[in-house]
């Protein structure tokens, strides 16, 4: 969401002449980092690696972007996505349970990993000479990794006890299931992404075995590495551990598109441990890789980013609200613009929603300033070029902009883009995204919400 782009000349668009001055010492490394620095290839079998060589220091990281989250998934097997998270660091092959992280550490290393509606992503990290063992490791849990049933049971044990104590301690992932479950009524962002807990408990060892064949064949990866290597390494480790792991047929599309909402929908949960209400908006936007995206992020930051923002303005600094906050995923297909509120105890549930939507309205009407619309680009800049400090976050952003943007080059283009936003263009997709029956409302409260 944030971009590389001649970065002294962007920090002087956004900063001025006196600010520019100091950050673009802060992005003198960021600047050095060009599109054309980042190599790739093409494995025989179908994996796509991209390479970013960068030997400021003697570590290296290597991230598995694998194209399956709970959009793959479909009913009676949700939650799939998210059950591999768990089963690839449980023992494959060659290194068996618990294997994984103890090899990796043993070289010093370490790693992570997450689901979303979209991917499934592995992140390692690990000084350069222990390049040659995190392919052995990754190569191993790709090609074979053991679906064992007494693992399998254990692991289902453990997410069914994810789901119900996350459900129990946030009141926000109470809602937002609640939430999506209604603004989507035929695509699979309409489930979470821990899946429904009858699905849980069903998966049979077919499902799984099936699932892996197809989602974690190298044919569905994109594999980024950064750091302390040379493009001749990787490639020469590349078709030794991954060359000979086989493709498999693609994964079948996502063919469902979401219908048009024409009707405001709302959603109530009664929630007795909750200590004041719980406002979620939700309303459909486009995909990431829609133009849209960048007056979208713009107008989220504006929305909600620091005590000078209009909603923090509009609800804590009126004692309406303890919180606020909006958020815009990252996504391959059109999904939701989310506006969350938690309101001061003692304030009543349809006060604080008037004031969310009454924020809201006033982008839409009356647009926003130029003051605010050059804060909101100088936070967005200077956040990416913090991040492109690291390799770790240049490698994340390479996979990322490779996959939501359809490139890993308009990673080098979207200081621009966003630069080119408009005050205009803000008010343009307040007024499109933000109406009334392209919205959908969810309240948790305590109590049970009265009859309108």
């Amino acid at each position: 969401m944030r971009s590389l782009f001649t970065a002294s000349l962007a920090i002087t668009l956004l900063l001025g002449p006196i600010a520019s001055e100091a950050a673009t010492s802060t992005t003198a490394e960021t600047a050095s980092t060009a599109a054309n620095e980042v190599q790739q290839f093409t494995l025989d079998n179908g994996m796509q690696i991209l390479v970013l060589e960068d030997h400021s220091i003697p570590n290296a990281n290597m991230y598995l972007f694998w194209k399956v989250g709970s959009r793959n998934e479909a009913p009676g097997i949700t939650g799939i996505s998210h059950f591999f998270e768990h089963m690839m660091f449980n023992g494959a092959k060659k290194y068996g349970p618990k294997m994984f992280d103890q090899v990796m550490e043993a070289s010093g290393g370490a790693n992570n990993a997450y689901t979303t509606e979209n991917l499934t992503v592995y992140t390692n990290w690990f000084p350069q000479s222990a390049l040659e063992i995190i392919f052995d490791l990754e190569a191993d849990r790709i090609a074979d990794l053991a679906i064992d049933p007494a693992m399998v049971e254990s692991e289902r044990g453990v997410v069914i006890s994810e789901r119900s104590t996350g459900l129990e301690n946030s009141n926000y992932r109470t809602l937002n299931e609640a939430l999506k479950s209604v603004a989507f009524q035929a695509h699979p962002y309409s489930w979470s992404i821990i899946g429904h807990e009858s699905d849980i408990q069903a998966w049979t060892l077919d499902d799984l075995v099936q699932y892996h064949k197809t989602y974690y064949a190298p044919n569905n990866a994109v594999v980024v590495i950064a750091g302390a290597v040379t493009l001749a390494q990787v490639q020469q480790l590349a078709e030794q551990y991954f060359g000979p792991i086989p493709a498999q047929p693609a994964p079948r599309d996502v063919r469902t598109v979401e219908p048009e909402q024409k009707g405001q929908r709302r959603v109530f949960v009664q929630k007795t441990s909750a200590t004041s209400p719980n406002i979620m908006l939700g309303y459909h936007v486009p995909a990431t890789s829609d133009p849209d995206y960048y007056a979208l992020a713009l107008m989220s930051t504006i929305l909600s980013n620091g005590k000078s923002s209009r909603l923090y303005q509009a609800l804590v600094e009126q004692q309406l609200a303890t919180n606020v906050f909006t958020n815009l995923p990252l996504s391959f297909d059109p999904n939701l613009f989310y506006v969350y509120a938690i309101a001061r105890p003692g304030v009543a549930a349809s006060t604080l929603e008037q004031a969310m939507l009454k924020a809201l309205a006033a982008v839409a009407d009356e647009g926003v300033t130029a003051r605010e619309l050059e804060k909101a680009k100088n936070i967005q800049l200077m956040d990416f070029y913090r991040n492109m400090q690291t390799i770790n976050g240049k490698a994340n952003n390479i996979g990322t902009y490779q996959l939501y943007f359809g490139d890993y080059r308009k990673l080098y283009q979207t200081a621009e883009l966003f630069n080119n936003v408009s005050a205009a263009d803000i008010q343009r997709v307040a007024s499109k995204y933000l109406t009334r029956a392209n919205r959908t409302v969810g309240v948790l409260d305590a109590t049970e919400e009265a009859d309108e």
